[in-house]
């Protein structure tokens, strides 16, 4: 919105598209109304529904573990009282903490960061469609997977955060506790996935004129939310993997004999888990600021301050992890340190907080249930934030961690998020649907929420002293417990208010118009509701200061692009742009035909996070590296071995299939401007990859430290297996530059033969590791040895996981270049040297790491 005149009052619709959704079938595309467009598209739009509706199911799935876990607190209760035994109260504890976190909440907003994001960028699509079907089936087949976790014996009971040593086979020995964990790692693969595509898609393909400054704060949130995601899962996945191999293989990472096994599994995890608070309030933060900005009628008061409070936080999240940490034996000084840390992440929040209060009172409110949800969010928000103070500090931590003012703080912070995206919901479901919801209906939703939710969670602020993940209280404090338990039933069943609403609504509401919202400027309003499959007809641009659709095909002039006030009008990425924006003219339908458009479909997606899925399903009854025997192993060992075929052989075909992705038209692309979105996604994917390996050779090094650096004797004792293997991985860099040249020299057989030598040389770096790991096997060390041939082993399997994988590629890039591949368009071989070059450098740290220190 601009700043042009204080009377904002005059702003319209933010321009104007003439197309109008539902036109699929143009595109030889599957209608909304067919099965089978559900499981093949890759269209944004279509992947941020399922999402929404998914993460809505894991929602009811979490809400029922809870009504358990309320009623079996309705009074305190000795073992064997109640509806639930303790472990199966354990299970239900550690599932709904997993569940929601992991499979509700950041599920839930990015639904509607696929959905709206593109939209507000002026992109067609996300830079990797497939890429984007690819997370949705993942992250559902991982959902699956925990599900199946119940009925292998029962699912994992050490509580949702898994600390050690309760996160191991003596504590927690049914085969569904590792299958769990097996869901874990595969829903991080989703996020993964995810986060690679956003950030090229954001970095890359905004609309001209669209900078990072004016950037709306709904795609800025998710901006930093995709970043902090990127790091901070990367780390979770070590832990993770950590743990599988633990619970799989036999390592002794977090054994109670291992010297660093309790205090290294938190400290992989908190460096995840605070960012991971961020990461789901972040997103509800930018609906807050978009709602708040359309029915108060005024742009957000100090944006730029307001998005610099953003960054400091999204930065400042990696350095707090230690205040979850005060109870243990880390010293005191460090323990000041991280009270500091804590305490000052809390002062960008605060300026945050001001901000959207005092838009409130410079603008016009229009109590909307979009608006009452983030309104309400934002008092919850408060409360959470002022209650979570006491836990910064470390004192006062130490009375109150481990109880229930922890419980209480936390679903105020996080529930909080959960409030305002309820409220984007209600405020984006007409532009998704093209029909509006009943607003009387979505005005008692939030009445009977937000009593239920204070009527659940406050009185546990009075009944702090209840110990956490415990059925057992003082007596004194059940009538509290009693009026948190009708609190949680009337919160549960607000819901059911919201879904016959939307449900209703989305087939028999009144139709929608292209924007609702009288003061809505960011430009998914700018389109029809809902928007057509392309979003957009024209060529979204900003290079006026304000949303103007160009002919398809043309360019602005080049000094429009180079600098001037193209968009220092605009307010907030989108624009206050008035009914006379500039209208596109569509092509003609006999030009459209001229044009082979992007692809929308592809079944590979869903059949690779099958395969996916059975690999880990297969892989979970694993003990000491073996299989259980009789028929029950060679069913897990079967479905293992079928699920690698199928996910190779997926991975394959969508390799081999003909799909176009969306054809970016020249833009904002700062800070990779004229780097294409390939090599972008590929450094992007390595950046996450550091920190996966910073957490294994931090692992090892912190487990060192603990053990003691100068005791420790190196396994293995000779260097010369490994001298040899670091000779042949530089050979291997070396030929694949020249496959690089040759392939840029139009040299076919020099492609064919430099990538052949990669390949040879990968596969000797291999039969050489595995001599070695023979030869420490007759000598007596195995992965479960002791924790020094734990750290070995693992971290040099995970490097050579990664060989592996490249070489795959290698073979596959290969057989292509035999048919002349590679010659006219070289970036494959490109991308591939990228990585084949990063697993090389990290082999040079592992080299002196394990072989020389």
């Amino acid at each position: 919105m601009t700043d042009a005149s204080p009377e904002r009052d005059a702003a319209t619709d933010g321009g104007h598209e003439v197309a109008h959704g539902g036109d699929d079938h143009a595109h030889d595309f599957p209608g909304t109304g067919s099965i089978k467009r559900w499981f093949v598209t890759t269209n944004h739009k279509d992947v941020g529904i399922l999402y929404i509706v998914t993460s809505l199911f894991f929602l009811v799935l979490g809400g029922v573990l809870a009504w358990l876990m309320r009623v079996q607190l309705l009074a305190p209760r000795a073992l064997g009282e109640g509806i639930l035994s303790p472990v199966a109260y354990n299970q239900t504890v550690s599932a709904h903490g997993l569940l929601m976190v992991f499979w509700f909440l950041s599920p839930f907003a990015f639904g509607f960061a696929n959905y709206v994001v593109p939209l507000q960028l002026g992109a067609k699509d996300l830079a990797f469609p497939r890429l984007n079907a690819l997370s949705y089936w993942l992250y559902l087949f991982s959902g699956i997977l925990f599900g199946v976790s119940f009925f292998q014996g029962g699912t994992f009971s050490g509580g949702w955060t898994m600390y050690a040593p309760l996160n191991v086979p003596t504590f927690t020995p049914d085969v569904g506790a590792s299958t769990a964990v097996l869901a874990l790692v595969l829903f991080v693969a989703s996020v993964t996935v995810s986060s690679v595509n956003f950030l090229t898609t954001m970095h890359r393909m905004r609309a001209e004129g669209l900078t990072l400054r004016n950037l709306p704060l709904f795609s800025w949130t998710i901006l930093l939310t995709v970043w902090m995601m990127l790091f901070a899962f990367a780390a979770l996945l070590a832990a993770l993997l950590v743990l599988s191999s633990d619970r799989l293989l036999g390592t002794t990472y977090f054994a109670m004999e291992s010297p660093a096994g309790a205090l290294l599994w938190t400290h992989l995890f908190w460096f995840f888990g605070h960012p991971e608070v961020y990461i789901v309030f972040f997103p509800a933060l930018g609906v807050m600021a978009e709602v708040f900005q359309t029915f108060t009628g005024r742009r957000i008061v100090g944006r730029k301050w307001f998005i610099l409070a953003m960054v400091l936080v999204a930065i400042q999240s990696f350095a707090v992890w230690m205040h979850h940490m005060f109870l243990t034996s880390i010293n005191l000084q460090v323990k000041t340190l991280f009270m500091i840390t804590t305490i000052g992440i809390s002062l960008p929040f605060d300026l945050m907080v001001f901000a959207l209060i005092y838009t409130m009172l410079k603008g016009k409110i229009r109590f909307t249930t979009p608006f009452l949800f983030v309104f309400g969010a934002l008092l919850l928000f408060i409360i959470g934030g002022i209650t979570g103070v006491f836990l910064g500090a470390v004192v006062l931590d130490y009375e109150f961690r481990g109880t229930y003012w922890v419980v209480a703080h936390f679903h105020y912070v996080m529930v909080g998020g959960v409030t305002a995206l309820v409220g984007g919901l209600y405020y984006w479901f007409p532009k998704m649907t093209g029909r509006m919801y009943d607003e009387f209906l979505g005005k008692l939703h939030f009445a009977v929420y937000f009593v239920g939710f204070n009527l659940l969670y406050f009185p546990l602020f009075v009944a702090w002293e209840t110990p956490r993940r415990v059925f057992d209280y003082a007596p004194e404090l059940a009538p509290w417990h009693q009026l948190a338990t009708v609190g949680g039933f009337v919160l549960g069943l607000s819901f059911l208010i919201m879904f016959y609403n939307l449900f209703k609504s989305a087939f028999a509401g009144d139709p929608a118009p292209d924007n609702p919202w009288e003061y809505a400027t960011t430009a998914e309003w700018a389109v029809s509701s809902p928007p057509p499959l392309e979003n957009f007809d024209g060529t979204p641009t900003y290079r006026n200061g304000h949303l103007e659709f160009l002919d398809t095909g043309e360019v602005a002039p080049s000094e429009d692009r180079a600098g001037g006030p193209t968009g220092a009008a605009v307010s907030d990425g989108g624009v206050t742009a008035s009914a006379t924006t500039t209208v596109a003219t569509a092509l003609s339908t006999a030009e459209a035909t001229e044009v082979e458009g992007p692809s929308h479909a592809s079944i590979w997606p869903f059949v690779l996070s099958a395969g996916a899925f059975l690999v880990l399903l297969g892989l979970s009854p694993l003990q000491d590296a073996a299989f259980p025997e009789g028929m029950v192993g060679a069913a897990y060992a079967t479905t293992a071995v079928a699920g690698g075929v199928v996910t190779l052989g997926s991975l394959v075909a969508m390799g081999l299939e003909p799909f176009h992705g969306p054809v970016f038209e020249e833009g904002e692309a700062w800070p990779f401007a004229g780097i294409d979105n390939g090599k972008v996604g590929m450094w992007i994917f390595l950046a996450s990859d550091v920190v996966l390996f910073g957490g294994f050779i931090g692992a090892y090094v912190f487990t060192r430290v603990a053990f003691g650096w100068t005791g420790w004797e190196p396994i293995p004792p000779d260097p010369i297996p490994g001298l040899v293997n670091t000779y042949i991985l530089l050979t291997s860099s070396f030929t694949v530059v020249l496959a690089l040249v040759a392939a840029e020299k139009r040299h076919k057989w020099g492609v064919v033969t430099s990538l052949g030598a990669t390949f040879v040389l990968g596969i000797g770096f291999l039969v050489n590791k595995g001599l070695e790991w023979q030869h420490l096997f007759h000598e007596g060390l195995w992965l479960s040895t002791n924790v020094r041939a734990s750290t070995f082993f693992l971290t040099t399997g995970l490097h050579a996981a990664h060989v592996i994988a490249g070489l795959l590629v290698a073979l596959y890039l290969t057989a292509r270049a035999w048919r002349g591949a590679y010659l006219e368009d070289s970036r494959s071989v490109e991308y591939f040297g990228l990585y084949w070059h990063f697993v090389d450098i990290v082999w040079l740290f592992l080299f002196p790491l394990f072989y020389i220190l």
